[in-house]
């Protein structure tokens, strides 16, 4: 059996338990090493953040009073990024929360250690010294994980996506970060309807897709595009609850913001490998755009209303 089809056993099996989103990471943890925080990982958040502050400097108000942003994770990485890059307040939702204090506090120390070894510079140059020196001051016998996030100006929401009960025009930032493709286009165009209304007239959207197949992240004997093979039928019997993977494509994402009125004003496009995608017998569903569209990989979409 393919390391990959043994996982999505594992993680199809735990999508029908108790506990789900717990038991998946201690599965991630222990055996997939998929939820540590490694450099990568850490490094690949302060990019997005990095990038999600340059648009808005480029592109935004000259507010930087209230962000959002939809998906909370395993670590809050760019919400204290935003936090020490002068943000009042950021809040940050999902359907449930993953966070956890240890996972804070780690998240906490890898910016101190960036911060003293001369890293972080490189990724972030907008850290406000004094939130620094805070950042490091913070009472490490906090043991609440809602008081411990307040230190840093970030609330943390378990909340429908596509009903909130924020006020119309209250972000200033509304940014993702590898969640969208995680969410089913049913339920994402509710979404992005609800993100449109609570996004400040002069606000920045920033949105991280990555359109890959999460499961060759963890089996590099498959390619990125290996669940493109499969019909809808099929997909939907390997898929599951906890991470599911919408595989919509590039196009399928750009048609879904414009009907929701939604200006494109930058799009960054990481292109993937047509030759790669040319040896996989893909679904019909899959073969009726380019191959040069269908192969990108992911995309940073910055949007305005």
């Amino acid at each position: 059996m393919s390391i990959w089809i043994a996982k999505a056993v594992v993680q199809k099996t735990i999508s029908f338990l108790p506990f789900k989103h717990s038991l998946n990471y201690l599965f991630q943890k222990h055996i997939t090493k998929g939820v540590l925080l490694t450099d990568f990982l850490f490094e690949d958040k302060l990019v997005h953040c990095r990038n999600h502050l340059s648009h808005f400097s480029k592109h935004g108000s000259s507010k930087k009073e209230k962000s959002l942003e939809i998906g909370t994770g395993w670590y809050p990485i760019v919400p204290i990024g935003l936090y020490l890059s002068g943000f009042q307040q950021i809040v940050s939702i999902d359907i449930e929360c993953l966070l956890t204090v240890e996972s804070i506090y780690q998240t906490i120390d890898k910016y101190i250690d960036y911060a003293e070894s001369g890293k972080l510079s490189a990724f972030i140059t907008s850290i406000d010294p004094s939130r620094m020196e805070a950042l490091k001051k913070i009472d490490r016998k906090i043991g609440s994980r809602t008081a411990l996030l307040r230190e840093m100006n970030i609330i943390v929401k378990i909340e429908d996506a596509r009903k909130t009960d924020f006020v119309s025009d209250s972000f200033d930032l509304i940014n993702s970060n590898n969640t969208f493709e995680h969410i089913p286009e049913e339920i994402l165009r509710p979404i992005l309807f609800e993100l449109k209304r609570i996004l400040a007239p002069d606000g920045l959207m920033s949105h991280y897709i990555d359109m890959s197949d999460h499961f060759a992240h963890f089996d590099k004997s498959i390619s990125i595009y290996n669940f493109l093979k499969y019909s809808d039928e099929s997909w939907q019997r390997i898929d599951n609850s906890i991470q599911p993977q919408n595989r919509l494509r590039y196009y399928d994402y750009k048609k879904m913001l414009s009907a929701q009125g939604l200006k494109i004003i930058v799009e960054e496009l990481e292109k993937g490998e047509v030759s790669i995608l040319k040896s996989i017998q893909r679904d019909k569903k899959f073969t009726s755009s380019s191959l040069e569209e269908t192969a990108i990989s992911h995309c940073l979409f910055v949007l305005k209303k």
